[in-house]
């Protein structure tokens, strides 16, 4: 069984064509590389993203709408459920994580991800058998790196 991964927004804000060039480029091979039936999108992260295309990249509703159902389409999206909410309150409390960035790792935990893809969480951290990576970070982190060469 391979090792699932959750996407954070702005992993696909990059992939959409928002940031710098690098970023993009690297998001954009990430989910390129990535095996498609092991990455995860939480339906917090597509929210998110909808609005950093209308608002930050100034797109309009309906081709904002469009890429939003491009990713759905194309990836497994969990739903937050009470209970991860109940857990994000927990790990907003105990770890200072913003309430939806909480929402978002425990999705990916209550839906057996092993990795979180996030520039902007606590790279490292591992809670619930997730690890938050930062996939920009040179060096990668092996976790992701054995994930990648595993698809080979």
């Amino acid at each position: 069984m391979k090792m699932r991964v959750a996407l954070d927004t702005n992993i696909l804000a990059y992939a959409e064509g928002i940031g710098e060039k690098q970023k993009q480029t690297r998001a954009i091979r990430l989910v390129e590389q990535l095996p498609v039936d092991v990455i995860l999108i939480p339906a917090q992260t597509l929210a998110e993203l909808y609005r950093v295309l209308t608002v930050k990249a100034e797109r309009n509703r309906q081709e904002s709408r469009s890429a939003i159902l491009g990713w759905a389409d194309s990836f497994d999206v969990a739903d937050s459920t009470w209970a991860s909410f109940q857990t994000a309150f927990d790990l907003s409390v105990d770890h200072q994580f913003s309430i939806w960035d909480a929402l978002i790792l425990s999705v990916a935990s209550e839906n057996h991800c092993r990795i979180l893809l996030s520039e902007d969480m606590q790279n490292g951290f591992t809670w619930s058998g997730v690890t938050i990576v930062n996939p920009f970070v040179i060096p990668p982190d092996p976790l992701l790196e054995s994930l990648l060469k595993e698809d080979k």
